[in-house]
Protein backbone atom coordinates (compact mmCIF):
# COMPACT_ATOMS: atom_id res chain seq x y z
CA UNK A 1 0.00 0.00 0.00
CA UNK A 2 1.57 3.20 -0.92
CA UNK A 3 1.95 5.48 2.40
CA UNK A 4 3.06 9.20 2.19
CA UNK A 5 5.90 9.46 4.99
CA UNK A 6 6.63 13.51 4.25
CA UNK A 7 3.99 15.62 1.53
CA UNK A 8 4.83 18.98 1.34
CA UNK A 9 1.64 20.92 -0.53
CA UNK A 10 2.49 24.36 -2.59
CA UNK A 11 1.26 27.60 -0.68
CA UNK A 12 -0.22 28.62 -3.41
CA UNK A 13 -2.65 26.66 -5.36
CA UNK A 14 -2.30 27.96 -9.21
CA UNK A 15 -1.48 31.19 -8.10
CA UNK A 16 -4.23 32.04 -5.39
CA UNK A 17 -3.22 32.56 -1.80
CA UNK A 18 -3.92 29.87 0.76
CA UNK A 19 -7.25 29.79 2.68
CA UNK A 20 -8.46 28.77 5.96
CA UNK A 21 -9.05 25.08 5.37
CA UNK A 22 -5.84 24.20 3.18
CA UNK A 23 -3.57 20.90 4.73
CA UNK A 24 0.03 22.74 4.10
CA UNK A 25 1.98 19.42 5.39
CA UNK A 26 1.75 16.12 6.22
CA UNK A 27 4.89 14.55 7.87
CA UNK A 28 4.58 10.27 8.69
CA UNK A 29 5.22 9.77 12.30
CA UNK A 30 5.28 6.10 12.38
CA UNK A 31 2.98 2.82 12.97
CA UNK A 32 2.04 0.70 14.99
CA UNK A 33 1.22 -3.25 14.65
CA UNK A 34 -1.72 -4.89 15.59
CA UNK A 35 0.01 -6.83 18.16
CA UNK A 36 1.67 -3.75 19.61
CA UNK A 37 -1.81 -1.98 19.78
CA UNK A 38 -3.29 -5.17 21.31
CA UNK A 39 0.13 -5.29 23.95
CA UNK A 40 -0.74 -1.35 25.01
CA UNK A 41 -4.63 -1.12 25.25
CA UNK A 42 -6.30 -4.43 24.59
CA UNK A 43 -7.39 -7.25 22.61
CA UNK A 44 -10.44 -5.74 21.23
CA UNK A 45 -7.67 -3.43 19.14
CA UNK A 46 -8.56 -4.98 15.81
CA UNK A 47 -5.70 -2.80 13.68
CA UNK A 48 -2.51 -1.69 13.53
CA UNK A 49 -2.35 2.55 12.92
CA UNK A 50 -0.38 4.45 11.10
CA UNK A 51 -0.05 8.06 12.52
CA UNK A 52 0.81 11.91 10.88
CA UNK A 53 1.36 14.90 11.79
CA UNK A 54 -0.87 17.75 9.78
CA UNK A 55 -0.19 21.06 9.11
CA UNK A 56 -3.23 22.96 7.87
CA UNK A 57 -4.41 26.44 7.91
CA UNK A 58 -7.08 28.10 9.80
CA UNK A 59 -8.07 31.20 11.37
CA UNK A 60 -6.60 32.51 14.71
CA UNK A 61 -8.71 34.03 17.58
CA UNK A 62 -8.89 37.61 15.57
CA UNK A 63 -9.39 36.12 12.25
CA UNK A 64 -5.67 36.21 11.19
CA UNK A 65 -4.47 32.99 8.95
CA UNK A 66 -2.70 30.86 11.12
CA UNK A 67 -0.67 27.56 10.29
CA UNK A 68 -2.36 24.69 13.42
CA UNK A 69 -1.16 20.97 13.86
CA UNK A 70 -2.95 18.22 14.74
CA UNK A 71 -2.43 14.27 14.47
CA UNK A 72 -4.05 12.10 12.04
CA UNK A 73 -3.87 8.68 12.19
CA UNK A 74 -5.46 5.63 10.13
CA UNK A 75 -6.34 1.98 10.41
CA UNK A 76 -3.68 -0.11 8.41
CA UNK A 77 -6.16 -1.97 6.33
CA UNK A 78 -5.13 -2.41 2.43
CA UNK A 79 -8.84 -0.54 1.42
CA UNK A 80 -11.55 1.02 3.36
CA UNK A 81 -14.61 2.81 3.44
CA UNK A 82 -13.59 4.84 7.00
CA UNK A 83 -15.88 6.67 9.24
CA UNK A 84 -14.10 9.96 10.30
CA UNK A 85 -13.53 10.26 14.57
CA UNK A 86 -12.85 14.46 15.70
CA UNK A 87 -10.82 13.29 19.41
CA UNK A 88 -10.57 16.57 21.48
CA UNK A 89 -7.82 16.29 23.83
CA UNK A 90 -7.75 17.28 27.41
CA UNK A 91 -5.59 20.25 28.87
CA UNK A 92 -2.19 20.20 28.52
CA UNK A 93 1.14 21.67 30.00
CA UNK A 94 2.68 23.45 27.35
CA UNK A 95 2.91 24.08 23.25
CA UNK A 96 4.28 21.07 23.09
CA UNK A 97 2.36 18.57 24.90
CA UNK A 98 0.06 18.12 22.20
CA UNK A 99 -1.03 14.90 20.02
CA UNK A 100 1.07 15.41 17.16
CA UNK A 101 4.51 15.20 18.95
CA UNK A 102 2.72 11.92 20.54
CA UNK A 103 1.73 13.59 23.68
CA UNK A 104 -1.08 15.23 25.50
CA UNK A 105 -3.02 12.37 25.42
CA UNK A 106 -2.30 11.12 22.29
CA UNK A 107 -2.76 7.44 23.29
CA UNK A 108 -6.63 7.82 22.66
CA UNK A 109 -6.22 9.08 19.31
CA UNK A 110 -4.74 5.93 18.79
CA UNK A 111 -6.87 3.65 20.22
CA UNK A 112 -9.53 5.16 18.38
CA UNK A 113 -7.53 4.64 14.85
CA UNK A 114 -7.15 0.49 16.03
CA UNK A 115 -10.74 0.63 16.11
CA UNK A 116 -11.41 1.64 12.33
CA UNK A 117 -11.73 5.01 12.62
CA UNK A 118 -9.51 8.00 10.42
CA UNK A 119 -9.16 9.98 13.46
CA UNK A 120 -8.23 13.55 13.88
CA UNK A 121 -6.65 15.15 16.74
CA UNK A 122 -6.59 18.56 16.58
CA UNK A 123 -3.85 20.34 18.99
CA UNK A 124 -5.86 23.40 19.17
CA UNK A 125 -4.68 27.00 18.48
CA UNK A 126 -1.43 28.67 20.46
CA UNK A 127 -0.64 25.10 20.98
CA UNK A 128 1.58 23.01 18.73
CA UNK A 129 2.99 24.85 15.62
CA UNK A 130 -0.17 27.54 16.13
CA UNK A 131 1.07 30.91 17.29
CA UNK A 132 0.43 32.93 20.26
CA UNK A 133 -0.93 32.00 24.01
CA UNK A 134 -3.20 28.94 23.61
CA UNK A 135 -7.21 30.48 24.08
CA UNK A 136 -8.43 28.15 26.50
CA UNK A 137 -11.60 26.82 26.43
CA UNK A 138 -12.81 29.41 23.92
CA UNK A 139 -15.67 27.15 22.14
CA UNK A 140 -15.66 29.18 18.91
CA UNK A 141 -11.75 28.65 17.78
CA UNK A 142 -11.73 24.59 19.34
CA UNK A 143 -14.68 23.84 16.84
CA UNK A 144 -12.73 25.86 14.11
CA UNK A 145 -9.46 24.66 14.48
CA UNK A 146 -11.08 20.56 14.29
CA UNK A 147 -13.36 21.64 11.53
CA UNK A 148 -10.42 22.70 9.09
CA UNK A 149 -8.71 19.75 10.35
CA UNK A 150 -11.35 17.62 9.43
CA UNK A 151 -11.16 19.46 5.53
CA UNK A 152 -7.77 19.01 5.32
CA UNK A 153 -8.43 15.34 6.49
CA UNK A 154 -10.43 14.82 3.32
CA UNK A 155 -8.14 16.54 1.22
CA UNK A 156 -5.59 13.99 2.53
CA UNK A 157 -7.96 10.97 1.73
CA UNK A 158 -8.74 12.18 -1.41
CA UNK A 159 -5.48 12.38 -2.81
CA UNK A 160 -4.97 8.45 -1.78
CA UNK A 161 -6.63 5.87 -3.64
CA UNK A 162 -6.85 3.58 -1.17
CA UNK A 163 -9.14 5.03 1.69
CA UNK A 164 -12.04 6.87 1.35
CA UNK A 165 -14.80 8.31 4.23
CA UNK A 166 -18.19 6.58 4.32
CA UNK A 167 -19.93 9.77 5.43
CA UNK A 168 -20.20 8.62 9.03
CA UNK A 169 -18.60 11.22 11.62
CA UNK A 170 -18.11 10.83 15.41
CA UNK A 171 -17.03 13.60 18.01
CA UNK A 172 -15.62 12.50 21.04
CA UNK A 173 -13.46 14.17 23.43
CA UNK A 174 -12.30 14.35 27.59
CA UNK A 175 -12.42 17.22 30.08
CA UNK A 176 -11.28 20.30 28.16
CA UNK A 177 -11.85 18.11 25.21
CA UNK A 178 -15.04 17.30 26.38
CA UNK A 179 -15.69 21.10 26.34
CA UNK A 180 -14.48 21.27 22.62
CA UNK A 181 -16.14 18.12 21.22
CA UNK A 182 -19.38 19.84 22.26
CA UNK A 183 -18.32 23.16 21.03
CA UNK A 184 -17.42 21.19 17.95
CA UNK A 185 -20.97 19.08 17.80
CA UNK A 186 -22.68 22.63 18.30
CA UNK A 187 -21.12 24.04 15.24
CA UNK A 188 -21.30 21.45 13.29
CA UNK A 189 -25.13 21.27 13.52
CA UNK A 190 -25.66 24.26 12.94
CA UNK A 191 -23.79 25.49 10.71
CA UNK A 192 -22.60 22.78 8.48
CA UNK A 193 -24.99 19.87 8.90
CA UNK A 194 -24.96 19.05 5.01
CA UNK A 195 -21.59 18.74 4.74
CA UNK A 196 -20.73 17.48 7.95
CA UNK A 197 -23.28 15.50 9.26
CA UNK A 198 -22.63 14.01 12.60
CA UNK A 199 -23.65 10.60 13.40
CA UNK A 200 -23.08 10.34 16.74
CA UNK A 201 -21.03 12.11 19.63
CA UNK A 202 -19.97 11.18 23.05
CA UNK A 203 -18.63 14.42 25.34
CA UNK A 204 -17.08 13.34 28.77
CA UNK A 205 -16.35 15.15 31.74
CA UNK A 206 -16.53 18.46 30.32
CA UNK A 207 -16.76 21.71 31.73
CA UNK A 208 -19.73 22.88 29.70
CA UNK A 209 -21.29 25.73 32.23
CA UNK A 210 -18.14 27.84 32.40
CA UNK A 211 -20.20 30.53 33.44
CA UNK A 212 -21.31 28.92 36.71
CA UNK A 213 -17.94 27.19 37.73
CA UNK A 214 -16.07 30.67 38.06
CA UNK A 215 -19.13 31.53 40.55
CA UNK A 216 -18.16 28.45 42.35
CA UNK A 217 -14.55 29.74 42.57
CA UNK A 218 -15.14 33.31 43.41
CA UNK A 219 -17.67 32.34 46.53
CA UNK A 220 -16.76 28.90 48.07
CA UNK A 221 -13.90 28.15 50.11
CA UNK A 222 -13.42 24.99 49.03
CA UNK A 223 -10.07 23.49 48.19
CA UNK A 224 -9.26 22.86 44.97
CA UNK A 225 -6.86 20.13 43.57
CA UNK A 226 -5.38 22.13 40.00
CA UNK A 227 -6.12 25.89 40.93
CA UNK A 228 -4.31 26.53 37.49
CA UNK A 229 -6.70 25.71 36.05
CA UNK A 230 -8.36 29.44 37.10
CA UNK A 231 -5.61 31.67 35.51
CA UNK A 232 -5.03 29.33 32.63
CA UNK A 233 -9.03 29.35 31.61
CA UNK A 234 -8.94 33.50 32.25
CA UNK A 235 -5.73 34.04 30.21
CA UNK A 236 -7.22 32.35 27.52
CA UNK A 237 -10.51 34.02 27.00
CA UNK A 238 -8.10 37.17 27.46
CA UNK A 239 -6.74 36.11 24.10
CA UNK A 240 -10.13 36.02 22.47
CA UNK A 241 -11.66 38.99 24.46
CA UNK A 242 -9.00 41.45 25.77
CA UNK A 243 -10.80 41.63 29.51
CA UNK A 244 -7.48 43.37 30.14
CA UNK A 245 -4.35 44.76 29.61
CA UNK A 246 -2.03 43.80 32.43
CA UNK A 247 -1.98 40.54 34.50
CA UNK A 248 -1.76 42.56 38.15
CA UNK A 249 -5.76 44.15 37.33
CA UNK A 250 -6.87 40.42 37.94
CA UNK A 251 -4.19 38.32 40.38
CA UNK A 252 -2.64 39.28 43.08
CA UNK A 253 0.79 38.14 44.50
CA UNK A 254 2.36 35.89 45.68
CA UNK A 255 0.44 34.46 42.99
CA UNK A 256 0.97 37.03 40.07
CA UNK A 257 4.45 36.87 39.29
CA UNK A 258 4.19 32.60 38.77
CA UNK A 259 1.24 33.38 36.32
CA UNK A 260 3.09 35.79 34.47
CA UNK A 261 5.82 33.15 33.64
CA UNK A 262 3.19 31.27 32.67
CA UNK A 263 2.26 33.44 30.52
CA UNK A 264 5.43 33.90 29.23
CA UNK A 265 5.92 30.29 28.86
CA UNK A 266 8.96 30.14 31.43
CA UNK A 267 7.19 26.89 33.48
CA UNK A 268 4.62 24.76 32.36
CA UNK A 269 0.95 24.65 33.52
CA UNK A 270 1.86 21.61 35.54
CA UNK A 271 4.65 23.41 37.10
CA UNK A 272 2.18 26.44 37.67
CA UNK A 273 -0.36 24.51 39.74
CA UNK A 274 1.96 22.79 41.83
CA UNK A 275 3.13 26.45 43.05
CA UNK A 276 -0.16 27.82 43.29
CA UNK A 277 -1.08 24.86 45.36
CA UNK A 278 2.02 25.37 47.92
CA UNK A 279 1.92 29.49 48.06
CA UNK A 280 -2.22 29.26 48.88
CA UNK A 281 -1.27 26.49 51.30
CA UNK A 282 1.30 28.53 53.11
CA UNK A 283 -0.95 31.57 52.61
CA UNK A 284 -4.42 30.63 53.23
CA UNK A 285 -3.99 26.76 54.58
CA UNK A 286 -5.39 25.47 51.55
CA UNK A 287 -5.58 25.67 47.88
CA UNK A 288 -8.38 28.04 47.93
CA UNK A 289 -8.41 29.43 43.98
CA UNK A 290 -10.49 32.85 44.59
CA UNK A 291 -7.25 34.07 46.77
CA UNK A 292 -5.28 34.53 43.86
CA UNK A 293 -7.96 37.19 42.38
CA UNK A 294 -7.17 40.43 43.47
CA UNK A 295 -10.54 41.72 45.96
CA UNK A 296 -12.33 44.19 43.49
CA UNK A 297 -12.15 41.27 40.99
CA UNK A 298 -13.57 38.10 43.09
CA UNK A 299 -16.01 40.37 44.36
CA UNK A 300 -17.25 41.56 40.72
CA UNK A 301 -17.64 38.15 39.69
CA UNK A 302 -19.49 36.77 42.49
CA UNK A 303 -22.40 39.66 42.29
CA UNK A 304 -22.15 41.11 38.58
CA UNK A 305 -22.76 38.68 35.97
CA UNK A 306 -22.20 41.84 33.54
CA UNK A 307 -18.66 41.83 34.81
CA UNK A 308 -16.62 41.37 31.20
CA UNK A 309 -15.18 37.95 32.66
CA UNK A 310 -18.51 36.76 33.27
CA UNK A 311 -19.91 37.36 30.17
CA UNK A 312 -16.74 36.21 28.31
CA UNK A 313 -17.23 32.78 30.61
CA UNK A 314 -21.15 32.93 29.78
CA UNK A 315 -20.46 33.08 25.79
CA UNK A 316 -18.31 29.87 25.82
CA UNK A 317 -21.14 27.63 27.99
CA UNK A 318 -21.85 24.75 25.33
CA UNK A 319 -24.84 23.40 27.42
CA UNK A 320 -27.92 25.71 25.82
CA UNK A 321 -28.42 23.62 22.73
CA UNK A 322 -30.54 20.43 21.33
CA UNK A 323 -27.97 17.96 19.85
CA UNK A 324 -29.55 16.32 17.10
CA UNK A 325 -27.77 13.25 16.41
CA UNK A 326 -27.35 10.33 19.33
CA UNK A 327 -25.37 11.75 22.25
CA UNK A 328 -24.03 10.98 25.27
CA UNK A 329 -22.86 13.02 28.19
CA UNK A 330 -20.19 10.21 30.35
CA UNK A 331 -19.27 11.30 33.97
CA UNK A 332 -17.96 10.28 37.32
CA UNK A 333 -19.65 11.37 39.92
CA UNK A 334 -16.51 11.35 42.36
CA UNK A 335 -15.19 13.62 39.73
CA UNK A 336 -12.55 16.31 41.98
CA UNK A 337 -11.36 18.46 38.74
CA UNK A 338 -14.58 18.71 36.69
CA UNK A 339 -17.91 18.86 38.75
CA UNK A 340 -19.96 16.29 37.63
CA UNK A 341 -23.15 18.52 37.91
CA UNK A 342 -21.84 20.23 34.44
CA UNK A 343 -23.37 16.81 32.85
CA UNK A 344 -25.98 16.62 34.59
CA UNK A 345 -27.03 20.33 34.01
CA UNK A 346 -26.38 20.02 30.17
CA UNK A 347 -28.57 17.15 29.92
CA UNK A 348 -31.51 18.62 31.70
CA UNK A 349 -31.38 21.82 29.46
CA UNK A 350 -30.64 20.01 26.18
CA UNK A 351 -33.24 17.47 26.64
CA UNK A 352 -35.72 20.54 27.80
CA UNK A 353 -34.38 22.27 24.41
CA UNK A 354 -35.86 19.32 22.80
CA UNK A 355 -32.98 17.02 21.89
CA UNK A 356 -34.18 13.82 20.84
CA UNK A 357 -31.54 11.40 22.16
CA UNK A 358 -29.20 12.65 24.94
CA UNK A 359 -28.34 11.08 27.94
CA UNK A 360 -25.80 11.46 30.33
CA UNK A 361 -24.42 8.65 32.51
CA UNK A 362 -22.32 8.26 35.47
CA UNK A 363 -20.03 5.25 34.34
CA UNK A 364 -18.19 4.87 38.14
CA UNK A 365 -19.46 6.91 40.66
CA UNK A 366 -16.49 6.42 42.76
CA UNK A 367 -14.15 7.12 40.09
CA UNK A 368 -11.47 10.04 39.97
CA UNK A 369 -11.24 12.32 36.97
CA UNK A 370 -8.40 10.41 35.91
CA UNK A 371 -9.91 7.24 36.86
CA UNK A 372 -12.80 8.54 35.27
CA UNK A 373 -10.82 8.67 31.33
CA UNK A 374 -11.04 4.32 31.24
CA UNK A 375 -14.76 3.77 31.82
CA UNK A 376 -16.05 6.72 30.15
CA UNK A 377 -13.87 6.41 26.34
CA UNK A 378 -14.75 2.36 26.78
CA UNK A 379 -18.34 3.32 27.03
CA UNK A 380 -18.06 6.20 24.10
CA UNK A 381 -16.10 2.95 21.79
CA UNK A 382 -19.02 0.61 22.47
CA UNK A 383 -22.14 3.24 22.01
CA UNK A 384 -20.61 4.48 18.46
CA UNK A 385 -19.74 0.62 17.61
CA UNK A 386 -23.13 -0.39 15.93
CA UNK A 387 -23.22 3.16 13.93
CA UNK A 388 -19.97 2.82 12.71
CA UNK A 389 -20.15 1.35 9.03
CA UNK A 390 -16.95 0.06 8.57
CA UNK A 391 -16.11 -1.64 5.01
CA UNK A 392 -12.65 -2.95 4.54
CA UNK A 393 -10.74 -5.24 1.79
CA UNK A 394 -8.21 -7.44 3.87
CA UNK A 395 -7.24 -10.65 4.67
CA UNK A 396 -5.84 -9.45 7.18
CA UNK A 397 -8.36 -8.26 9.45
CA UNK A 398 -11.07 -10.72 8.95
CA UNK A 399 -14.21 -9.76 11.32
CA UNK A 400 -15.10 -12.18 13.96
CA UNK A 401 -17.04 -15.00 13.10
CA UNK A 402 -20.85 -13.81 13.56
CA UNK A 403 -22.41 -15.46 16.66
CA UNK A 404 -25.91 -16.49 17.25
CA UNK A 405 -28.08 -15.04 19.99
CA UNK A 406 -31.29 -17.04 20.49
CA UNK A 407 -34.14 -16.97 21.35
CA UNK A 408 -34.31 -13.11 20.50
CA UNK A 409 -36.78 -11.66 21.86
CA UNK A 410 -36.59 -13.28 25.51
CA UNK A 411 -37.90 -13.23 28.50
CA UNK A 412 -36.14 -15.51 30.54
CA UNK A 413 -32.87 -16.71 29.08
CA UNK A 414 -30.26 -16.43 25.90
CA UNK A 415 -27.85 -18.18 24.32
CA UNK A 416 -24.69 -17.26 22.59
CA UNK A 417 -23.52 -19.73 20.15
CA UNK A 418 -20.42 -19.65 18.50
CA UNK A 419 -17.99 -18.45 20.93
CA UNK A 420 -14.55 -19.54 21.34
CA UNK A 421 -12.94 -20.32 24.50
CA UNK A 422 -11.50 -16.69 26.17
CA UNK A 423 -14.04 -14.40 24.43
CA UNK A 424 -15.68 -11.30 26.18
CA UNK A 425 -19.33 -11.10 26.23
CA UNK A 426 -21.04 -7.80 27.09
CA UNK A 427 -24.22 -6.80 27.25
CA UNK A 428 -25.07 -2.95 27.03
CA UNK A 429 -27.92 -0.50 27.82
CA UNK A 430 -30.11 1.48 25.25
CA UNK A 431 -27.77 3.84 26.35
CA UNK A 432 -24.85 2.16 25.70
CA UNK A 433 -23.83 1.64 29.69
CA UNK A 434 -21.79 -1.70 30.21
CA UNK A 435 -24.75 -3.76 32.81
CA UNK A 436 -22.68 -7.36 32.90
CA UNK A 437 -19.43 -8.61 31.41
CA UNK A 438 -18.21 -12.32 31.14
CA UNK A 439 -15.85 -14.76 29.38
CA UNK A 440 -16.71 -17.30 27.24
CA UNK A 441 -15.45 -20.92 27.94
CA UNK A 442 -16.26 -22.69 25.04
CA UNK A 443 -18.72 -22.39 22.14
CA UNK A 444 -22.14 -21.82 23.52
CA UNK A 445 -23.20 -19.73 27.02
CA UNK A 446 -26.32 -19.24 28.87
CA UNK A 447 -26.93 -15.64 29.68
CA UNK A 448 -29.89 -15.28 31.96
CA UNK A 449 -32.34 -12.09 31.97
CA UNK A 450 -33.28 -12.08 35.32
CA UNK A 451 -33.75 -8.81 36.34
CA UNK A 452 -33.41 -7.13 32.88
CA UNK A 453 -36.62 -4.40 32.64
CA UNK A 454 -37.89 -5.35 29.19
CA UNK A 455 -36.52 -3.62 26.09
CA UNK A 456 -33.60 -3.24 23.48
CA UNK A 457 -29.99 -4.41 24.81
CA UNK A 458 -26.84 -4.86 23.22
CA UNK A 459 -24.67 -8.11 23.64
CA UNK A 460 -21.26 -7.40 21.89
CA UNK A 461 -18.49 -10.53 21.68
CA UNK A 462 -14.73 -9.49 21.54
CA UNK A 463 -12.46 -11.89 20.28
CA UNK A 464 -8.58 -11.72 18.81
CA UNK A 465 -10.52 -11.66 15.59
CA UNK A 466 -13.08 -8.87 16.15
CA UNK A 467 -16.11 -7.71 17.31
CA UNK A 468 -19.51 -8.91 16.73
CA UNK A 469 -22.71 -6.82 18.18
CA UNK A 470 -26.01 -8.00 18.29
CA UNK A 471 -29.19 -6.44 19.17
CA UNK A 472 -30.76 -8.64 21.92
CA UNK A 473 -35.16 -7.62 22.95
CA UNK A 474 -36.12 -8.32 26.41
CA UNK A 475 -40.06 -9.06 26.87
Amino acid sequence: MKRFYTLYLTLFLFGTLLNAQDLVSVTYKGSRTKAQMVADYGFFMQYGIDRYKFQYTTLDVHGNLDTASGLFVLPRVDAANLPLLVYQHGTVGSKEEVPSNLSGGYELAEVYGAMGYATVAPDYLGLGDARGFHPYLHAATEASAAIDMLYAARQYLENDPDFEDNGKLFIMGYSQGGHASAALHRELEANYAAEWPVTAAAHMSGPYRLSGTIQEFANNEEPYSTPGYVPNMILGLNEAYQLFTDLAQIFREPYLSPIRDFYNNDIDLWNLNQTLIDLLTTEQGAAIPKYMLQDSVRMALATNPNHPINLALADNDVYDWAPQAPTRLYYCTADEQVPYTNSVFADSVMNANGAPDVISIDVNPTASHTECVEPAVTSAIFFFLPLQGLMVSSEEVAALKPVQVYPNPASHTIWVEGLQAGDVLQLLSPTGQLLERRRSGGNLEEWPLQGYTPGVYWMQVLGNKGVSVQKVVVE
